[in-house]
């Protein structure tokens, strides 16, 4: 066991069979269903898209050398800034009109 390992806490939820809600919990829910949706605050809240996560796939792609000593230039992380580049070349190829048809 890791030093890091002896801080972690483990808690398994049944969530067909939930913990009752203490008194606190219970004045908290009951506060906020008598208060008007618009005065909830949901900014904590992600948006929908930021829970989409593509299936992966693995791929050989042949890069110049060049251009993926610029990427590995960023750090950590260059695959997924390759990704990203080419889902914004995606998307942004899809508000143009083909002129190939």
């Amino acid at each position: 066991m890791s030093k890091k390992d002896k801080h972690i806490t483990r808690f398994e939820l049944d969530a067909s069979n939930p913990p009752p809600l203490t008194a606190k919990q219970q004045a908290a829910l009951e506060a906020l269903s008598a208060m008007p949706d618009s005065e909830i605050d949901y900014s904590d809240i992600p948006q929908q898209e930021s829970l989409y996560r593509p299936a992966k796939e693995m791929t050989t792609v042949r890069i110049d050398t060049d251009v993926l000593a610029w990427l590995r230039g960023y750090g950590r992380g260059y695959q997924t800034k390759i990704n990203a580049i080419l889902r914004r070349e995606m998307l942004d190829s899809k508000n143009v009109p083909n002129n190939n048809a």
